[in-house]
């Protein structure tokens, strides 16, 4: 917090309009101040680094590298860092993974108007937030078996209507055991067929970078 009871903040998105409109919610506020903006990856963790903000607004689709990284390399420089995910996907395993990396919270965009100072006391006052249909999501498939790191490789190959030989040429593995992870890929996420699961894969996030 800055010396006069500020709560310093760094916003990082590439859409300029986005950043526009964070910046006007912000700047309305008293006791808040935008005191950076980044438009890329590492231009975030450079003005982390340099301003060490109490929040960090963090946009997970960035052009030069993955949100997540950017928001394990904030936490790894600053482990009470607070880290607020903005974002468009409401996936539950992507939201799961940002809170598991460390995020304070997770928000989406189209939440921003209505939510975003809210939030933003929220994790000052050291509170973690999701919303509530994401948390009560992530909830219910806390009760779902995971897919392994290998399951999930073997999942992004099939996206294209890939065929098994090909898969398996791809992971250097035998088609039998592209067979057996496809079967374990079908079971645990409740698919129909192979169509269904890469559709109910990006709908929950999980196979976003």
């Amino acid at each position: 917090m800055m010396e006069d009871g500020t709560v310093s903040i760094l916003a990082v998105d590439d859409h300029p309009l986005i950043l526009d409109g964070l910046s006007y919610a912000i700047q309305s506020q008293p006791g808040m101040m935008l005191v950076a903006q980044a438009t890329t990856g590492a231009e975030a963790i450079e003005l982390f680094r340099a301003h060490r903000p109490q929040v960090t607004l963090l946009d997970l689709q960035l052009p030069d590298m993955s949100g997540f990284d950017v928001l394990k390399a904030i936490i790894g420089f600053d482990p009470a860092a607070r880290v607020v995910i903005l974002t468009t996907y409401s996936g539950d395993a992507q939201a799961a993974r940002a809170m598991k990396a460390g995020a304070s919270a997770y928000l989406l965009k189209s939440m921003v108007r209505k939510e975003l100072v809210d939030t933003i006391g929220r994790v000052i006052r050291g509170e973690r937030y999701l919303p509530a249909e994401i948390a009560a999501a992530i909830a219910a498939r806390g009760r779902d078996e995971s897919l392994t790191r290998r399951e999930i490789d073997v999942l992004r190959s099939m996206s294209g209507g890939r065929s098994n030989k090909l898969i398996a040429d791809d992971l250097n593995l035998s088609i039998e055991t592209v067979k057996g992870h496809i079967k374990n890929i079908l079971t645990k996420l409740s698919a129909n067929d192979r169509s269904h699961a890469l559709l109910i894969a990006l709908q929950r996030g999980i196979l976003e970078d």
